[in-house]
């Protein structure tokens, strides 16, 4: 035979003209929040410090990469010259 069980609630009753406190979970405090920080437009490649033109013809100033291909110009250091893209190096050479 299967038993039933009964389950029972017990319910305090409050007498009448006192308030009962409810119980309020409180939240976490949060730090205020600042200012948001407007975004800096991006900037744009300058396409005439790539190109020269003269009359008619138009000649790239600065080396193409070879792994990306056309439209991708080497950057400039001091000892090198490397591809931003793609992380290709051409070292210069040095005199001694």
């Amino acid at each position: 035979m299967i038993e039933e069980e009964a389950t029972t609630t017990e319910v305090e009753e409050v007498p009448e003209g006192e308030q009962v406190e409810e119980q309020v979970e409180e939240k976490p405090v949060s730090k205020p929040k600042g200012k948001r920080q407007k975004r800096k437009a991006r900037f744009s490649p300058q396409i005439y410090k790539f190109y020269k033109v003269d009359d008619d013809k138009v000649t790239r100033l600065r080396k193409e990469c070879p792994r990306c291909g056309k439209g991708n110009f080497l950057a400039e250091h001091s000892d090198r010259l490397s591809c931003g893209k793609c992380g290709y190096a051409d070292f210069k050479k040095t005199k001694n």
